[in-house]
């Protein structure tokens, strides 16, 4: 028998795809709809796909919500998106999230356990899968016009791939269910082993393979929607991770975890020759419109649709939760005073993510306690000469921001050499206006995606600005990796220094792996790629363990200058922990005992 559908409203949907005809997601409420119904209208099959997207929160997040991501009375919903961003960034070396620290820190102190929990994503992604499959089997027994089905079918299985690659990156081999499953299916089928590890990744190539011919040119998107661009850029970036866990991994539970580390280079050339696709297609480049570095930079996460850009989440400036709109909340959780709750500085970054940043001539950006501690500081000075993505991407003490400027300083330094941390000294405030202080603030915050127009004074999902799932930089951060791995130097040398010469700073003349991480880093830092970099290199276990550093900003009441103080063993006395383990997730034994086929990873 048929199966019937409730098809959610979708006025409040994560994802925002819109057209010449108004937002595609912009649809009234559908009551109860059979699939002979939903197959013969194409705004009833859109509205199923649309299902698919509003339920695929992991595009936004890279994981569910903290809570249980059912629960719908109180705004920690199915439909809020300001968990996972913050998450991530902080279970990798970048930052330390403030307000849900007490979350995460969970992870950080115990690494993960075999309860699993933060970061999760099975039930989510076979609930988006069904959805999927049934609207993949649906158009294909359907009478709609050709042209329409064979596009949505293959918009549908880049999703599918798309899921699918947020799983193996998570658990290794997962079971790769590709057909809307039945109660009278076999047992066999309903209860489903583990593919291997391998096994999904080519089932990700080889369907971007598959879709691409069928996919529109950016031209001809609808924006949101995956595009020729977004598939080869899918198609890269997994191709590349299946490249790294060959070449660092080892294979584990009889080939479903790992793979032959002679299979490497197979995959760093799919990766390479799906970037050079993208490149040579001409329909990309790095946004370069701006004559001011920082601004530039800056530009690339607030211009809409702009040329680097190849799949986002589109957001408008509506209160989701009380209006129906489809607004984002980075603004409000990362942003500086003011601020309606006082608060903000979500992800306040670490000392040594801001010492990445190198200065403009290619000079190393690591401060040296020694000279910090001879003199007084400016903040021009301590920060002169710096990789302008560094002002375009971190905020600070005396960062420019809505007519005025932040001020982070804790304490004052009085005339006697004392520092007084409460209170005035003739009319000068010990601590500055912003909501942190040494106890909990590292004397940075995230500027990136940040619009300095928008008003964080009222509620707080109403930020339009875009999230980016694919951008250009990232297909030539991907390109050189790839390219170096496969002794292909000058390809990968030409790539960095494309994106250096774009960030306004000096090119290299010979290339590193190193020097392609580094790179890595800095350009997508907060833009939730650096914890899965540091497990597909294999390096999280002696990266992620390590106590990291903020600065103390203590104004001196003669000179207006500042003493600076680095904050160390900024997260207390114990390391974080990243165990060997940890490189897979676990299945659960929830999980196991609900399917009995499936085999446990290792260490759990």
């Amino acid at each position: 028998m048929k199966m019937k559908y409730h098809i959610m409203a979708v006025a409040a949907a994560v994802v925002a795809l819109s057209s010449c005809s108004g937002n595609i997601l912009d649809r009234e409420p559908l009551d109860i709809i059979s699939d002979a119904q939903v197959y013969k209208d194409q705004k009833l099959a859109d509205d199923k796909l649309t299902l698919a997207y509003t339920k695929m929160s992991v595009m936004l997040n890279e994981c569910p919500r903290i809570r249980n991501p059912k629960e719908t009375t109180s705004w920690y919903t199915e439909t809020d998106d300001w968990n996972g961003p913050f998450i991530v960034n902080e279970l990798a070396d970048e930052s330390v999230s403030n307000w849900i620290k007490a979350h995460s820190s969970t992870a950080k102190s115990t690494g993960i356990t075999n309860s699993g929990g933060i970061l999760e994503w099975w039930e989510n992604a076979y609930e988006v899968n069904r959805v999927l499959n049934e609207f993949i089997e649906g158009l294909s027994t359907s009478n709609l016009p050709e042209s329409y089905r064979t596009e949505r079918s293959a918009e549908a299985r880049f999703l599918r791939a798309f899921n699918y690659f947020f799983m193996v990156k998570r658990y290794g081999g997962v079971p790769l269910i590709l057909k809307a499953q039945l109660t009278s299916d076999p047992s066999s089928e309903l209860y489903a082993k583990r593919n291997s590890e391998k096994d999904v990744y080519d089932f990700i190539l080889s369907e971007m393979d598959a879709i691409l011919p069928d996919l529109p040119d950016r031209a001809k998107t609808e924006l949101g929607r995956p595009s020729k661009g977004a598939a080869l850029a899918l198609k890269a970036r997994a191709a590349l991770y299946a490249g790294s866990i060959a070449q660092y991994g080892k294979v584990q539970l009889d080939g479903l975890l790992g793979m032959d580390a002679s299979t490497a280079n197979s995959y760093y050339q799919q990766c390479y020759d799906a970037c050079q696709q993208l490149m040579k297609d001409g329909e990309y480049s790095l946004y370069n419109a701006d004559a001011n570095k920082v601004t530039n930079f800056k530009n690339v996460f607030l211009k809409k649709n702009n040329s680097e850009v190849i799949m986002m989440i589109q957001h408008d400036a509506t209160q989701r939760t009380t209006s129906g709109g489809n607004g984002w909340i980075w603004d409000f959780f990362q942003c500086p005073h003011p601020q309606a709750w006082g608060a903000g500085n979500q992800n306040a970054p670490y000392l040594e993510m801001a010492e990445e940043f190198e200065h403009t001539d290619g000079t190393s950006g690591k401060l040296d306690e020694n000279t910090l501690n001879s003199r007084l500081w400016t903040t021009d000075e301590l920060w002169a000469n710096k990789d302008p993505r560094f002002f375009a991407t971190i905020w600070t003490q005396n960062t420019s921001w809505k007519g005025g400027l932040v001020d982070f300083h804790n304490g004052i330094l009085l005339p006697d050499g004392t520092i007084k941390t409460t209170g005035s000294y003739e009319g000068i405030a010990a601590g500055g206006d912003q909501y942190v202080d040494h106890s909990y603030g590292t004397g940075f915050g995230v500027m990136k995606y940040l619009d300095e127009s928008h008003d964080n004074k009222g509620e707080r999902e109403t930020s339009s600005t875009d999230y980016i799932i694919f951008r250009y930089a990232e297909v030539l951060l991907n390109y050189a990796e790839a390219a170096y791995e496969l002794g292909k130097t000058d390809d990968a040398l030409n790539a960095i220094n494309q994106i250096r010469e774009r960030a306004g700073i000096a090119k290299l003349t010979s290339i590193t792996r190193e020097q392609i991480r580094h790179e890595r880093k800095v350009e997508l830092a907060f833009e939730g790629h650096r914890y899965w970099d540091l497990r597909r290199w294999r390096i999280a276990t002696s990266v992620i363990p390590v106590n990291r550093s903020g600065l103390r900003y203590v104004l001196d009441y003669n000179t207006r200058k500042y003493k600076i103080m680095i904050l160390k063993n900024y997260d207390g006395v114990a390391a974080p922990i990243f165990d060997e383990k940890n490189y897979y997730m676990p299945i659960t034994a929830t999980r196991i005992s609900n399917n009995p086929s499936l085999v446990e990873n290792p260490g759990y």
